[in-house]
């Protein structure tokens, strides 16, 4: 159970941990959230015999304004995952930073502002809980899109209302993404019968992920021609786990790169990285590769703005923090992915006309148009 997995992992008391916070979206409205249990009777989990495929998402959208309390970043079962893991990736003793008890801007439940609006998918990369891409995903739902972010479950740290699950190791990894993408194209069934049906236009539909979940978003469009639009934040499109980057993608679809990738330590853009090049050169529709060179795998995740804080406090490796989110400045970082990202959706679900594309952007200094 959750509660007995929190008390597992969490580390010794710390007396003062770090505070944290996340940046308030850029957007003109107000955010709700709400989170639900799905689950496909017709599917067979295969990390769990005998079971049938559960996933949790929330759905994030537009909102009146609301006393309701602001919702949690992470679960207590996520925040401890969060806690013992960071010792590893980044060299953060347990309990030094408050994981269970950082907040978001979104309120629980809050009433839906009127209006049906375009969706976006949001996967998270492998490891990850779907949480961790809030900077983004929030901002997003500020500007007018209904956004659901899955959890892929034993891809990533699952908290269920009756237990948690934590990601499986040594697992085939071409089997991973197959299930991957039949949970998108699952959760894009249920969207309907939700009761924010009415809040989104599901004629209107992109998808986005982080790592593995900018695969999935890659994976998916070959199969599903719901999605009319895609964008993969620094995941690889490694042909042996997947036919993207060989077949490409027909309709809209951004790559955004962060810092170097591979041995040789070369810009993880379309010109270097061997798999990306193969999608580039496949795709036949509207395409964009934005590079981020001081940023690093982990800058499009909210490690981007929670590192830097906790740094502040008790000062990292700074190998390790390096690693993780390079040496981008954080606040440059973020608000050049939000920009991107939402004038991408902007131009190719609302048919919003930006200039942003057209050229490097002397707003976003840090980012490059790879031509």
């Amino acid at each position: 159970m959750a509660g007995v997995l929190t008390a597992a992992l969490a580390g010794p008391a710390v007396a003062d941990p770090v505070p944290l916070s996340l940046p308030k979206p850029s957007g003109p409205f107000p955010v709700g959230t709400t989170e639900l249990h799905l689950v496909d009777e017709s599917r067979a989990d295969p990390w769990a015999p005998g079971r049938s495929r559960e996933v949790m998402i929330s759905l994030w959208y537009p909102a009146m304004p609301s006393l309701r309390a602001p919702a949690r970043h992470l679960r207590a079962g996520i925040a401890a995952f969060y806690d013992q893991t960071s010792a590893g990736s980044v060299g953060l003793d347990p309990g030094v930073a408050d994981f269970a008890g950082t907040r978001v801007r979104a309120r629980t439940d809050a009433p839906v502002f009127p209006g049906r609006r375009p969706v976006v998918v949001y996967s998270p990369g492998r490891g990850q809980s779907r949480s961790f891409g809030t900077t983004l995903v929030e901002d997003l739902a500020s500007r007018g899109y209904v956004v659901v972010t899955i959890d892929h479950t034993f891809a990533g740290p699952v908290e269920f209302p009756d237990r948690v699950e934590l990601p499986v190791s040594r697992v085939d990894t071409a089997l991973m993404m197959r299930e991957r993408v039949r949970d998108t194209g699952f959760v894009l069934d249920r969207l309907g019968s939700t009761a924010l049906a009415p809040a989104m236009d599901l004629s209107r539909i992109g998808m986005a992920g982080h790592s593995m979940g900018g695969f999935t978003a890659a994976e998916a469009m070959l199969t599903d021609p719901r999605i009319d639009a895609g964008a993969n934040l620094d995941g690889s499109l490694d042909p042996r786990s997947g036919q993207a980057s060989a077949r490409g993608a027909d309709r809209p679809f951004l790559l955004m790169g962060g810092g170097t990738s591979g041995a040789d330590e070369l810009p993880h853009d379309h010109v270097h990285a061997p798999d990306w090049a193969s999608f580039w050169a496949n795709s036949t529709g509207w395409k964009r590769d934005v590079h981020l060179a001081e940023a690093e795998h982990a800058s499009f995740t909210d490690a981007q703005v929670l590192l830097p804080q906790i740094d502040r406090r008790h000062p990292l490796p700074t190998d390790k923090l390096a690693a993780a989110i390079g040496t981008v400045d954080a606040h440059r970082s973020l608000a050049a992915q939000r920009e991107y990202l939402a004038a991408f959706f902007d131009l190719h679900l609302r048919g919003r006309h930006t200039t942003l594309f057209d050229g490097d952007s002397p707003a976003h200094p840090d980012a490059r148009l790879v031509p």
